[in-house]
C-alpha cells in the first residue's frame, strides 16, 4: 500500500479516526498498530504477511530464551540471526548465488545452471524484508549485549517490529527506542501535530513533485542503448537520479516521521541535507542515518572499528561497505557501489584532504564539489543496469568532452527544471541561512502555513506519474 496512493489515503484517514479510541490502553495501541500495519503490508501480497509473522515470533522467541536460559543465549541469538539471515539469502540473495556460482563454473569450463532448479517464490522479492529484518535484529542484538530487557507481550513486539509508517522503507528505528515508547499512551500536542503536517507534506512533495518529475529523465538515460555520448548530458543524468533518490527516499522517511508524529512517536531523522557535506564521512553522517549508524554499531564496530591500528580499521570499513553495498542488492554493481565508497573513505583517511582544503580561501565550497564529485561517480554503479553499462557512463563522464548532441526530449528538460529546483533546496541550507530571523515568530508561524498549503497544492497539481518509492526494491 504505497503512501502515494489514493487506497492509503482511505486507509490512513480510517486509522486516525480509530486511534485515538485505540491508543487508551496498551493491549489497543499494540493490538491496533499490529492489525492495521499487517493490512498495509498484505495489500501488496498477503502470502509475504507470513514471512514477517515468523520473522517476529523467532525473535520474540529466542529474546525470551535469552532472558530464561542466559548460558544459551548466545545459542539463541544464533538462531534468531540464522532465521533472519537465512530468509534474506533465500529471498534476496538465490538468484545472485545461483548466477555467481554459474559464472565461476563457466570460467572453469564447467555448465552449471542452479538458475532453473530455484523455487519461483525464492524470485519474489517481498516489499521492505531488509527493513523489517534488520530492525528485528537488532532488538535480539540488544538483548543479547544487556542494552535492553526481552518484551514479554507478543503484539507489543509485533507493534514495534510491524508498525506501518516504516515498515517497508524506513527508517530503521531501533527497538530500545520505539518499545519504550509503545509502553505508555503518548498524546499528541498542538505543535506535534503541526510538525508531522510540515512533514508529511514536505514529504509527499519531495517525492511526487521533485522525485517522479526526475524519473522520466533518469529512466530514459539509463535505458538508452545506445547511450549519448556526451559527457554534460551524463553528469546531468546523474545528477538527476541523485537528487531523485534523494528525494524519493527522503520523502518517504519523512511522511513516516509525520504520520509517527501523530501517533505520537518520535522517529529520528533519516536524511539530513547529504549533498551538502564537505568529507565523506560528513556525507556517511547525513545519508540514510537509521542504517549507515545500524552498520557501525552492529557490523563495523564488532569488527574491531578502528581501535585495532590504522590498517585494521580500513579493513573494517570495506567489509562495512561492501556489506552495505550488498543489502542495497544482490548484484555486482551494488557491491561496486560499496567499494568505491570504500575506496574514496581510505583515500580520505590517509590524506585528511577535506580539512587541508578548507583552511584554503574558498576551501568549503571545494571541498563540497570535491565530495558530490565522489558521490555522483558512485551513485553510476548504484544505478546503472550492469557494470559495462556503469563503466561506459563513468568513461563519457571523465572525458569531459564538449559534444552538446544529445535527446533533448520533454523529459530532459522537466528533469533538468526540478535538477535545478532540488539543487537550489539544498544550496539554501549550505548557506546557512535561517527564514526564522526574518519574521517574527506569529509572522513566521503564518509563512509556514502558507507553504504548507502551497505545497500541498503543488503535490496535486505537480505530481508527476506515479513511481513506486525506489527503496521498495531493498
Amino acid at each position: 500500500m504505497p503512501f502515494n496512493s489514493i487506497i492509503f489515503l482511505v486507509f490512513a484517514a480510517l486509522f486516525f479516526a480509530l486511534w485515538p479510541l485505540a491508543k487508551r490502553t496498551d493491549n489497543g495501541r499494540w493490538v491496533t498498530i499490529t492489525a492495521a500495519s499487517l493490512v498495509f503490508y498484505g495489500w501488496w501480497d498477503w502470502r509475504f504477511i507470513f514471512l514477517l509473522l515468523g520473522a517476529g515470533l523467532n525473535d520474540y522467541a529466542t529474546a525470551r530464551a535469552m532472558a530464561a536460559w542466559p548460558s544459551w543465549k548466545r545459542w539463541f541469538l544464533v538462531a534468531s540471526l540464522a532465521g533472519n539471515l537465512g530468509a534474506l539469502s533465500v529471498f534476496k540473495y538465490a538468484g545472485f548465488i545461483a548466477e555467481s556460482v554459474g559464472l565461476l563454473a563457466a570460467a572453469a569450463g564447467h555448465s552449471i545452471d542452479l538458475m532453473s532448479r530455484l523455487p519461483s517464490f525464492t524470485l519474489i522479492l517481498p516489499i521492505g524484508i531488509s527493513f523489517f529484518t534488520f530492525q528485528s535484529m537488532s532488538y535480539t542484538i540488544d538483548v543479547y549485549r544487556g542494552h535492553m530487557k526481552p518484551v514479554t507481550n507478543l503484539f507489543h513486539f509485533f507493534a514495534f517490529l510491524s508498525m506501518f509508517p516504516q515498515l517497508v522503507a524506513g527508517p530503521i528505528v531501533r527497538a530500545r527506542v520505539l518499545i519504550p515508547q509503545l509502553a505508555v499512551r503518548r498524546d499528541t500536542t498542538e505543535e506535534s501535530r503541526w510538525e508531522g503536517m510540515k512533514l508529511v507534506a514536505g514529504g509527499y512533495f519531495k517525492k511526487v513533485v521533485i522525485a517522479d518529475n526526475l524519473a522520466p529523465f533518469v529512466n530514459t538515460a539509463f535505458a538508452a542503448v545506445p547511450a549519448p555520448e556526451s559527457s554534460l548530458y551524463w553528469w546531468l543524468a546523474v545528477g538527476a537520479f541523485a537528487f531523485q533518490i534523494l528525494f524519493d527516499f527522503g520523502g518517504y522517511s519523512d511522511i513516516a516521521r509525520g504520520l509517527a508524529k501523530w501517533m505520537g512517536f518520535d522517529f529520528l531523522v533519516n536524511f539530513n541535507h547529504p549533498y551538502t557535506s564537505t568529507s565523506l564521512r560528513e556525507f556517511w553522517s547525513r545519508w540514510h542515518i537509521s542504517l549507515s549508524t545500524w552498520f557501525r554499531d552492529y557490523v563495523y564496530i564488532p569488527l574491531g572499528g578502528s581501535k585495532k591500528g590504522e590498517a585494521r580499521g580500513h579493513v573494517n570499513m570495506w567489509l562495512t561497505m561492501i556489506v552495505s553495498g550488498l543489502w542495497h542488492g544482490a548484484a555486482f554493481h551494488f557491491l561496486a557501489w560499496g567499494a568505491v565508497h570504500a575506496l574514496f573513505l581510505s583515500a580520505e583517511r590517509i590524506t585528511g584532504w577535506p580539512e587541508k582544503l578548507k583552511k584554503l580561501p574558498g576551501g568549503s565550497v571545494l571541498a563540497l564539489v570535491t565530495v558530490l564529485f565522489q558521490v555522483l561517480i558512485a551513485w553510476v554503479f548504484f544505478r546503472a543496469q550492469d557494470m559495462a553499462q556503469a563503466f561506459a557512463i563513468i568513461g563519457t563522464m571523465l572525458e569531459f568532452n564538449s559534444r552538446t548532441g544529445f535527446p533533448t526530449t520533454e523529459a530532459f528538460k522537466v528533469g533538468v527544471l526540478y535538477l535545478s529546483l532540488g539543487l537550489a533546496m539544498e544550496l539554501f541550507h549550505f548557506s546557512k541561512l535561517d527564514a526564522r530571523k526574518w519574521f517574527s515568530p506569529t509572522v513566521y508561524r503564518s509563512v509556514e502555513v502558507a507553504t504548507v498549503a502551497v505545497l500541498i497544492t503543488l503535490s496535486v497539481f505537480l505530481r508527476g506519474a506515479g513511481m513506486q518509492f525506489i527503496y521498495f526494491q531493498f
